[in-house]
């Protein structure tokens, strides 16, 4: 290599003109010359330590971001052209691109350590690169790449980020948001809002803490690298913990929940982090009295719930155990054929005497090269920890976390090992959380892994049932699952079908449209969409027929059964757009009696479960428009209401059925039914548009429309009733084995439930006689 003539080309290339002659004499002298064929990959984005600047001599180098296998903000580099500079002084040395050999070249090649004392000793050749670099930055394209690769490399060198795959961090990084903070910003406060984001501290401080009574306990500073959030999201359902202020101006990468929650839900060793860091925190009792105390919903039953209920609930029945005898090589097969993370140990007496896990697997046998043809007694644990049947989760998780193990075999009353639980099925509690049955609805990939969620609905209410949840918080939550239900299976017919051709709204009916489902329900739903020219209707009614064909058929698989009166956006009927929508309620509001109106009425609780909400809105303000001045309509509603009467006879005896399946018992359903129509009607009389039943009685209490003494009688009479449904049917359910129904036997009752049962039905009977004197004129 001619480094004369080195020196002369370094001459005309910008920024190395900016040196001296002397400078680029001694630069010269450290450069190599290297060539390189077609094809020759010179750097890997996120992945190549750049030791060197290069510059071009000869031939071609095509250089470009790689996204999803796609090559974007591609380039070529060619005779005098620089790279890698740019990556050692903003990237910590790591590639930002990718650079590969287009046409046979020759580079030369400056020393990494040649490059940095140029620019610590020339402000000008260093501001070169920086202010190329800032340049670049000005495209939103190229920051967005720039920042998702910086980002790639921070994540790579943070625990547990640094578990994942390389392809799994570079699809995490393109998802991050930074956000910058001042010095003493509050992020979150404990107990308040609800979190979204994982955060995570790319600069700055913050401190973490609880406060209580102007003292704040449980304190500590997180720095670089830190995070804040993910407890809270994994087992609190995004209320915060603790509260978090910056210490200093504080710059954050976030990380969306679902996104959070989705690497959860696949990588073990990225949750243990997580779960394992919340255990060892539970066992300082101040920690888990928080926890208690920040947990989700305004009672927290259910955060309640999911700590103090028994492991019976959720542990595993099905226990694979082998004898001290069995080799290795055999235990292996058997745990993997029966896709287990554990293995009990038999005695010959048969007795269980130890257990082998994964982790002894891997510890003992693996990395040691221990003989796999030898007795698995040789490697297993000999302390069978074990936890009674009445052990509550949040006693079971202590134990794990005391121990640092994570299995436990689980006995019953004569002590007799009759199942085991994991760590994972206490924190994750799939079987039994709320929570987390509304993730995987919400993270499911395919219509069909929806179907079998409803299942486990009557365990999840009756868990909150004996955990005292209040019946209006049961329904609430079995109505938000059946939305979420009901929105993903949306998603997946608008996938399957294409975008709608117009606006529309999937509108929701009956008990749903007043959130009030139970585990006894089938589907009242209907499509609204909005008018279009004739030429297009034929098109448009054909594409919302098979739409609502495709989701009501989801939704049957899914546990919520086909309408029997055909109240369905399947039926031609119940999907029209809104001009006939509008005749539909003027209809019923001005010429519609008796039995016509009575199946009618559920289309007054209608509300939006997906779609375009101002086109509910709209049919709202039609309704209400088209009652005015329709006293008949009123009266008509009443007499269909009256017809429903509380069972209960003239002597105060229960009235039951006679005969049949369901003899000595009353329908609980339909001895509610006249509470529902009560605050239909008035609702409806006062224009309100709240459609939930225990709603609509508190802003008619608000209205003066009932007193105070009223509104609480029926409001608490309600809860009973709900409280005794819902009980029942997860007796047929899970006791049983039956269909849900809603059949009360009242001698199955205790003697106080039946006293407040024959009370509430004499109230009913005096609100039942108001409405009729209102509306009728017939006291």
């Amino acid at each position: 290599m001619d480094k004369a003539k080195l020196h002369n080309t370094l001459e005309n290339i910008v920024p190395f003109s900016l040196l001296s002659e002397s400078e680029r004499k001694r630069l010269a002298a450290a450069i190599t010359e290297v060539a390189f064929v077609a094809g020759t990959d010179l750097s890997v984005q996120n992945k190549t330590r750049i030791d060197h600047v290069y510059i071009v001599k000869t031939g071609a180098l095509e250089i470009y971001y790689d996204q999803d296998g796609e090559k974007f903000l591609s380039g070529l580099l060619k005779k005098d052209d620089i790279f890698g500079g740019i990556s050692i002084l903003m990237n910590q040395g790591i590639s930002f691109r990718s650079v590969t050999v287009k046409q046979e070249a020759e580079v030369y090649r400056i020393p990494k350590r040649e490059f940095l004392e140029l620019c610590a000793e020339h402000k000008s050749f260093y501001r070169h690169f920086v202010d190329t670099f800032t340049r670049r930055m000005r495209d939103e394209s190229y920051a967005a790449a720039v920042s998702a690769s910086q980002a790639f490399l921070f994540l790579s060198g943070v625990v547990p980020f640094s578990f994942l795959p390389e392809e799994e961090l570079e699809k995490i990084a393109a998802q991050l948001s930074m956000v910058r903070h001042p010095k003493g910003t509050v992020l979150f406060v404990q107990g308040q809002g609800k979190m979204d984001r994982l955060h995570i501290i790319q600069k700055g401080a913050a401190e973490r803490y609880f406060e209580e009574k102007n003292e704040k306990k449980l304190s500590g500073l997180l720095g670089e690298g830190d995070l804040f959030g993910g407890i809270s999201m994994l087992v609190n359902d995004g209320i915060p913990v603790r509260t978090c202020r910056t210490q200093e101006d504080t710059t954050f990468y976030t990380l969306p929940k679902n996104t959070f929650l989705d690497l959860c839900q696949r990588y073990e060793a990225f949750s243990d982090y997580f779960t394992d860091t919340f255990g060892k925190r539970m066992l300082n009792r101040t920690y888990a009295d928080i926890i208690t105390r920040t947990s989700p919903s305004p009672d927290r039953e259910e955060g309640i719930e999911f700590f103090n209920q028994p492991v019976a609930t959720l542990f595993n029945k099905d226990i694979v155990s082998c004898s001290q005898e069995t080799s290795i090589r055999e235990v292996a097969q058997e745990m993997s054929r029966r896709s287990c993370s554990s293995i009990f140990i038999r005695d010959e007496a048969g007795r269980y005497v130890g257990v082998v896990t994964d982790n002894d697997l891997r510890r003992k046998v693996i990395a040691a090269g221990y003989d796999i043809e030898k007795p698995v007694a040789g490697i297993m644990s000999e302390t069978l920890y074990a936890v009674g049947q009445k052990t509550l989760v949040f006693e079971a998780l202590m134990e794990m976390m005391r121990h640092n193990i994570k299995h436990l075999a689980v006995t019953n009353s004569a002590g007799d090992v009759v199942g085991m639980v994991t760590n994972s099925d206490l924190l994750t509690a799939q079987g039994q959380s709320p929570f987390f049955l509304l993730r995987e609805i919400t993270n499911a990939s395919a219509a069909e892994e929806i179907f079998d969620k409803h299942q486990r609905l009557p365990r999840i209410v009756q868990n909150l049932i004996h955990s005292g949840a209040k019946a209006r918080n049961v329904t609430t939550l079995v109505s938000t699952i059946a939305d979420a239900v009901l929105k993903r299976l949306i998603d997946f017919a608008l996938a399957d079908l294409g975008p709608p051709p117009c606006k529309f709204a999937f509108m929701i009916l009956g008990s749903e449209g007043r959130r009030e489902q139970t585990l006894k329900t089938d589907q009242d739903n209907a499509i609204v969409y909005e008018d279009v020219a004739a030429d297009r209707k034929e098109e448009v009614e054909k594409y919302f027929l098979k739409f609502g064909e495709k989701v009501c058929t989801w939704l049957d698989s899914s546990g919520y059964a086909f309408c029997e009166g055909g109240v369905m956006a399947r039926n031609p009927k119940w999907c029209q757009p809104l001009s006939v929508w509008k005749d539909y309620f003027s209809s019923w509001i001005r010429k519609a009696e008796g039995e016509s109106l009575l199946q009618a009425s559920i289309f007054f609780d209608l509300r939006s479960g997906f779609g375009d909400a101002e086109l509910i809105d709209e049919l709202h303000r039609h309704m209400f428009s088209a009652l005015s001045g329709w006293a008949g309509f009123f009266r008509n509603l009443t007499e269909n209401s009256l017809h429903f009467k509380p069972p209960i006879g003239f002597f105060r005896n229960f009235v039951v059925e006679s005969k049949g399946e369901h003899r000595n018992a009353f329908d609980i359903k339909s001895a509610m039914q006249p509470i529902v129509d009560f605050a239909r009607i008035y609702a409806l009389n006062q224009r309100l548009e709240q459609t939930n039943t225990q709603e609509r009685l508190h802003q008619l209490q608000l209205k003066k429309v009932l007193t105070w003494q009223d509104y609480n009688e029926l409001d608490q009479g309600y809860s009973f009733l709900m409280q005794l449904r819902f009980v029942r049917q997860v007796a047929a359910v899970l006791e049983e084995g039956k269909t849900p129904d809603n059949y009360i036997n009242p001698k199955k009752l205790s003697r106080l439930e039946q006293t407040m049962l024959k009370e509430i039905f004499k109230r009913i009977e005096k609100f039942q006689t108001k409405l009729g004197f209102d509306f009728t004129g017939i006291g």
